[in-house]
């Protein structure tokens, strides 16, 4: 086997299938040509042919392998009765048939005529009174595309033993051109291996094939095309069906970041994942007969959404585990510190627990297991919740007698203080009183002395004016009686002057 990339038609690869020569009576065995002749025939898109000189009775008797190619190759698992549709699938599935004709030295004529090489061997196939009948019509029937080349010796005399070391301008020109010919005609018209039923021919397939033909003819069955095809179609779908599967897997781990919040989000990227893996599928699948592998591959789609769902519940289960871990870890420090046994320590308890729950609401990506996680994580913390409880109502309870008592005793304290208050307050007002009655006293005899000495002023007042009454009548007496005196005088002056006047008069 030669593999090499085609040289016109891109990604695609020549393979040249060398088999060992037929008719070597060494081998001993006949059947063995028999197979090598099937294998080529089932393995090939062109089949070529190679015999020397002629194409004359003998080289057709050298043919008679083709006769036996029914008894060595089955096209369907169930035998076919009619004989005529059994020639007409095989002339659909074999291959092209190319016959070449080494060190041809004869002119390529009939009756004179020139003729091709192609009608050359149409010639030779027509059917002749003789013993290779059988061959001739069977390559006819099995083969309806035939071709023929025929190639002059490469070379003459001594450089035949000397063909491998030869350049192209050292060989017969004819051979030369013969051999473009052929390989132009393989490179440009060879067909691309197919398969019954349609389906390229790839490497792989070409291995399968291969062992499937071998190993039926070595168990000593006879190669069936279908059953090659249908094991064919069953690796490539099983393969196709993992590639898929392997796709959807990957693109779902990409796509989706675990844990979703809604079964829906989970549901939407399935989609999106399983038409690109079916796509695929469809791509890569072959011969899918009543789409048993793509049910097969819906199947395991919708086990493995089973197994993604399972992991989302998963992942978020372990988000919120973590979260609640993370959030409630310092209140279940305070719990086992007994932070809250103290009266009113379960509201508080309560209200911090309250506080959590909204911060662990708040956190994102918790997934659709978030209210589950905490109703379950809260629920295993209930009989702490309760026992913060009862040792709450107890303490408060205690706290409460307590309070009573105190408040008891506040009160009689309080009582005994306004008691004693009460007290100061009466002897406050006895010392008013006290006081008030001393100043009315004060002030009474203050009154009596301002009165007295009042009545003294007032009295001395009225003694005074009185006296100075008494002075002013003195003295107005006094003034009066100085001025009747003085009138009296003048009176005895103007009398003694007048007397003066007359007398002299002596006033003593």
């Amino acid at each position: 086997m030669w593999c090499v990339p085609h040289p016109i038609e891109p990604n695609h690869t020549l393979i040249l299938l060398d088999t060992e020569g037929l008719g070597d009576v060494e081998k001993g065995d006949n059947k063995n040509d028999t197979w090598i002749f099937a294998l080529a025939v089932l393995l090939s898109s062109t089949f070529v042919y190679n015999s020397m000189g002629t194409i004359n009775q003998q080289a057709m008797d050298q043919l008679h392998y083709v006769t036996e190619l029914t008894d060595k190759i089955k096209t369907k698992s169930s035998p076919s009765t009619e004989q005529m549709n059994d020639s007409m699938e095989f002339a659909s599935l074999f291959p092209d048939f190319v016959w070449t004709v080494r060190d041809f030295i004869l002119e390529l004529e009939i009756d004179g005529q020139p003729i091709t090489s192609d009608q050359y061997l149409e010639n030779a196939l027509k059917v002749k009174k003789g013993t290779s009948e059988e061959a001739r019509l069977c390559i006819r029937k099995f083969f309806e595309n035939r071709k023929c080349f025929i190639f002059v010796p490469p070379a003459h005399g001594k450089k035949l033993k000397q063909l491998e070391e030869l350049h192209d301008d050292e060989l017969d020109v004819d051979f030369v051109e013969n051999t473009k010919n052929f390989c132009n005609y393989i490179f440009n018209d060879a067909k691309t291996k197919t398969l019954p039923g349609g389906g390229i021919v790839n490497g792989p397939r070409l291995g399968n094939l291969v062992l499937n033909y071998v190993e039926a003819i070595t168990s000593g069955h006879v190669p069936c095309m279908e059953n090659a095809v249908l094991a064919l179609a069953q690796l490539e779908n099983s393969a196709a069906v993992q590639r898929a599967l392997t796709l959807y897997e990957e693109t779902m781990r990409q796509k989706v970041q675990f844990p979703t919040e809604t079964i829906q989000e989970l549901l939407d990227v399935h989609a999106i994942c399983k038409r690109e893996a079916t796509q695929v599928f469809i791509k890569d699948s072959f011969k899918d007969m009543n789409q048993e592998f793509q049910t097969t591959l819906e199947i395991q789609l919708e086990a493995k959404l089973d197994d993604f769902r399972q992991h989302n519940k998963r992942e978020s289960l372990d988000r919120c585990t973590a979260l609640l871990q993370n959030i409630f870890g310092p209140l279940e420090e305070e719990v086992k510190q007994q932070a809250f046994s103290k009266p009113g320590g379960y509201g508080i308890f309560l209200q911090k627990k309250q506080e959590l729950i909204s911060k662990y609401h708040q956190q994102p990506k918790k997934g659709m297991q978030a209210e589950k996680t905490l109703e379950e994580y809260l629920k295993s913390k209930e009989t702490v919740a309760d026992a913060i409880n009862q040792a709450d109502k107890i303490l408060t309870a205690k706290a409460k007698e307590i309070e009573e008592q105190q408040r008891r005793a506040q009160a009689a304290a309080d009582a005994a203080r306004e008691l004693e208050i009460q007290q100061r307050r009466q002897e406050q007002i006895k010392l008013e009183n006290e006081r008030r009655q001393q100043e009315q006293l004060r002030q009474m005899a203050a009154n009596m002395e301002a009165q007295r000495k009042r009545l003294l002023a007032e009295q001395e007042r009225e003694q005074a004016r009185r006296l100075q009454e008494q002075a002013q009548l003195l003295q107005e007496q006094q003034r009066r009686a100085i001025a009747e005196q003085q009138l009296q005088i003048q009176n005895l002056q103007a009398q003694c002057h007048h007397r003066h006047s007359r007398n002299d008069c002596i006033i003593s």
